[in-house]
């Protein structure tokens, strides 16, 4: 096999090839940076890269899209990458609501659902408008959030005075109702707005007042989309494409060992790459890979305080997830799915029953993905995808073991465990919403937070790192500039939150940073495109940035290719 042409200097190497590695390195390399992009697994997209079995193609673990409608944030990056981006699709049916004796449906219109509950629940009117009222303020808040995403790392001591007032205008409205966690702190919320138990069933999978309001609030202002033609898995792949364009380098199979460090200051890193260990200088390291493997492995001991190491153990953090991607030998509308997700709960189970894994009682997710776009499977085929929260430390962390490198080993009774827990969650979803549902399954695929740790490298196979709330703003848990000068951080664990908006806004702050310290008429335009102050057009003439030509063309999906292979015989 041929050696691959690895270069002794890049001025960034960046660690992680998924969404937020990505898109430091195409806006780097936009701006004339050499950029060396490492990924430890084979292809790109990290929780994003989806797999093929057969002719099916499934997206690994995302629900819906936020910020990526035209004028969204994270659309706004990716127009000034390229405008050949791959297009969100916006969603009218959102959500359907259900538990045993309930059943309803969110839409791009909430006031519907609303009239239709206040049609059913005459007396608690008033209540029921003033609850989707917060949610539409709630909305309007995130409506602005593509103006208010710059870092404050990257801003002078004015600057950062100038920028409170907005930011706090985003956080009113969240405020009244950020206290109200917990089944006691949601059933209280949900008293200040509405006292029918009826009524509170419909929110029995929350956890907290927030997330029952932010949904509709998005909702009001179309910022729900399905993933683009194609799967989610287009997007990395476009990114992909424009790292390359500018001859920059992507190495997959390529898990870095070291951070390298002369003086306390990081030089580049070291790395194998089929069989084959290298060394690459550079200027900056961006990290967009879990940070507890960054921090307790990739560095040396004493590189990273006690205190910060310790604050991050003990930071809240999403769930992982049992994910069952399904093949159907028929389209998911022939068994009454739509394009909208299903949540389904157990009416009986308390709040916290409702994520703690245990596939009895835990809420479940539904997406129809094929049904959003045909393309992921075969003709006369569809694809379902089952989400359930779930942890690591479920049932003896999932009937492993450990091997003398502390990575988990999977024997039978980690599959059997699996196999068992698929089969309730299938059975759940067949007794609820999908009557027949085995007889259509072709195949199914499971993934577990064992799965999603092999895969990302996540602590605790997290889904997206660490949640929005109190006790992380407190600690500051997310952060840009490391304790060590010239690594950043520059994927989800640089912010809090999670999903693709969130990826994209580390890695754009991520490169920011870096143009700050070397190319500032760069900086400059950048800060003020992120600010609202600086247009797109202003940016596409400015020689600052190197014109991209918008050349990427999308690959057919393996259902695609099947059909143009099976017509051309």
């Amino acid at each position: 096999m041929q050696k691959p042409d690895i270069k002794p200097y890049y001025d960034v190497a960046v660690i992680g090839a998924g969404v937020g590695g990505l898109t430091t390195a195409a806006l780097l390399s936009k701006a004339g940076f050499s950029v060396c992009v490492l990924e430890k697994e084979p292809h790109a997209g990290g929780y994003l890269a989806g797999f093929r079995r057969k002719d099916f193609r499934f997206d690994t673990a995302i629900h819906w899209l936020n910020q990526c409608m035209p004028g969204g944030m994270a659309a706004k990056i990716f127009d000034l990458i390229g405008t050949d981006h791959p297009n969100a699709v916006p969603q009218r049916r959102i959500r359907r609501y259900k538990g045993e004796s309930f059943d309803y449906l969110l839409t791009n219109n909430p006031d519907e659902l609303r009239d239709q509950l206040i049609s059913e629940f005459p007396h608690e009117r008033d209540g029921l408008i003033r609850f989707f009222k917060a949610a539409k303020r709630l909305g309007k808040s995130f409506n602005e959030f593509s103006k208010i995403f710059r870092t404050e790392e990257s801003m002078t001591a004015i600057e950062r005075m100038k920028n409170k007032l907005p930011l706090l205008k985003f956080a009113m409205p969240f405020i009244p109702f950020i206290s109200y966690t917990g089944e006691k702190g949601l059933k209280k919320g949900l008293n200040k707005f509405f006292k029918d138990e009826k009524i509170h069933k419909i929110f029995t999978g929350e956890t907290e007042l927030l997330s029952c309001l932010v949904p509709i609030g998005w909702a009001y202002y179309g910022d729900f989309q399905s993933p683009p033609k194609g799967g989610g898995q287009v997007i990395p792949e476009w990114l992909e494409h424009v790292v390359q364009y500018y001859k920059n380098d992507i190495f997959y199979k390529a898990p870095v060992k070291d951070i390298l460090l002369e003086n306390g200051v990081a030089t580049g890193v070291r790395f194998t790459h089929l069989n084959t260990e290298y060394t690459v200088k550079s200027k900056y390291v961006v990290a967009a890979c879990d940070i507890e493997t960054l921090y307790e492995k990739m560095l040396p001991a004493n590189a990273i305080p006690a205190k910060l190491k310790g604050k991050l153990k003990d930071a809240d953090i999403y769930s992982s997830s049992v994910t069952i991607s399904i093949a159907l030998d028929c389209p998911p509308s022939q068994l009454g799915f739509n394009e909208e997700l299903v949540h389904i709960v157990t009416e009986t189970a308390a709040t916290g029953e409702q994520c703690d894994g245990n596939p009895h009682t835990s809420e479940i997710s539904i997406l129809a993905p094929s049904l959003r776009d045909a393309s992921l499977a075969p003709a006369g085929c569809g694809t379902l995808t089952l989400f359930m929260p779930a942890f690591m430390d479920y049932s003896n962390e999932w009937q492993t073991g450990k091997d003398d490198k502390g990575n988990y080993t999977r024997g039978d009774e980690y599959k059997n465990l699996k196999a068992g827990i698929a089969d309730i969650i299938i059975q759940r979803v067949e007794d609820m919403v999908a009557p027949g549902l085995r007889s259509h399954i072709l195949f199914y695929d499971v993934a577990t937070p064992v799965t999603h740790w092999r895969y990302t490298g996540n602590r605790g196979g997290t889904m997206m790192g660490a949640k929005p709330g109190k006790k992380n703003m407190q600690n500051k848990i997310a952060h840009y500039q490391t304790p060590v000068k010239n690594l950043l951080l520059g994927g989800h664990w640089a912010e809090l939150g999670g999903g693709v908006p969130i990826a994209v806004k580390a890695g754009t702050n991520a490169s920011l940073l870096i143009l700050q310290k070397e190319k500032p008429e760069a900086f400059k335009l950048l800060a003020g495109y992120m600010d609202d102050k600086i247009s797109l057009e202003v940016l596409q003439n400015t020689t600052v940035f190197i014109p991209y030509p918008n050349n990427w063309q999308q690959a057919p999906t393996p259902a695609q290719k099947k059909s143009a292979n099976s017509t051309a015989m």
